[in-house]
């Protein structure tokens, strides 16, 4: 049974899925992440210094990214009270990596390119490998 908060992960990101369709294919795969990067730079200029604005998107990206790791390599999200929004924790008992999406999109659109998302996924990707042969326990950030 989902948990209220992943019901509004999974319904968050499949509105992004649809309401930004004319910029590419959002599949959940690990490849449209590429994507994802392309519209943040895009609108990073857009929402840079409205921190309303800022949260909407990196909400509504975050949780498209949170469901593109649920997918393909499982999880599962709790709410971070301290910080005000969901990490995702992928492995456990056996292991444990978590990402925190919403503050990743955040550093990207106020970095720029040197946050890419693709390159901070695959952090996670081979945290999740790493932990599958030896325990390992990580929150990639």
């Amino acid at each position: 049974m989902q948990s209220r908060l992943e019901q509004d992960i999974i319904s968050t990101a499949e509105s992004f899925t649809v309401n930004f369709s004319d910029k590419g294919n959002f599949d959940f795969t690990v490849e449209s992440l590429r994507n994802v990067d392309d519209i943040l730079e895009e609108i990073g200029d857009f929402v840079f210094d409205d921190e309303e604005k800022l949260d909407s998107v990196a909400s509504m990206v975050g949780c498209y990214i949170f469901e593109v790791a649920r997918r393909n390599y499982g999880g599962e999200y709790f709410w971070v009270q301290d910080r005000a929004q969901p990490i995702l924790v992928t492995g456990e008992p056996e292991f444990s990596v978590s990402i925190l999406a919403f503050d990743k999109v955040r550093g990207r659109i106020k970095n720029g390119k040197e946050d890419e998302i693709l390159y901070y996924f695959k952090g996670y990707i081979d945290a999740v490998e790493k932990g599958k042969k030896t325990g390992y326990c990580a929150t990639i950030v």
